[in-house]
């Protein structure tokens, strides 16, 4: 199933880096920016996390709630996230489970050789439910930037 920006955003559940239950009923009412990543501690994913990090008063000045999901596991999660002091919600999802409601793992190229991976993907929900924007390739670096742009031009 591929997802686009209209569609109501699907159901989850998934336990985060403190083993506590978080669904996307919990968030109803909040503005979510659902942000899938291949890898803990790898570089990109850090600098993606870390940007997300260092505008966290930004993102939540605009009303948003940050969860980074990726296949790695709750211990993982809670090691990346106090290596590099991360203020936000990150679910573990090595069943893939919400990977793949978002349609968010797929055939992946590196150098030639083709596996399967998670695609860096990034969904904006808005208070309703509902996809309102989705970054099939974040500006890493300044991803909470372009965030808030993108929000800025939907309203």
């Amino acid at each position: 199933m591929i997802l686009q920006e209209g569609d109501k955003a699907p159901a989850f559940k998934g336990q985060d880096q403190d083993g506590n239950t978080i669904s996307l009923s919990d968030l109803k009412g909040k503005k979510l920016i659902l942000y899938f990543y291949p890898q803990d501690d790898t570089p990109t994913c850090t600098v993606q996390a870390c940007n997300l990090r260092d505008n966290f008063a930004l993102l939540r000045k605009e009303g948003f709630t940050v969860i980074g999901v990726s296949p790695d596991e709750i211990e993982k999660h809670k090691k990346f996230e106090s290596k590099y002091q991360l203020p936000f919600t990150l679910i573990a999802d090595p069943s893939h489970t919400i990977i793949d409601k978002y349609g968010v793992w797929g055939e992946k190229q590196l150098y030639g050789r083709k596996y399967m991976g998670l695609h860096r993907t990034t969904f904006l929900i808005d208070e309703k439910g509902i996809i309102r924007k989705i970054f099939l390739r974040p500006k890493n670096k300044q991803h909470a930037e372009e965030i808030v742009k993108a929000w800025s031009e939907l309203s």
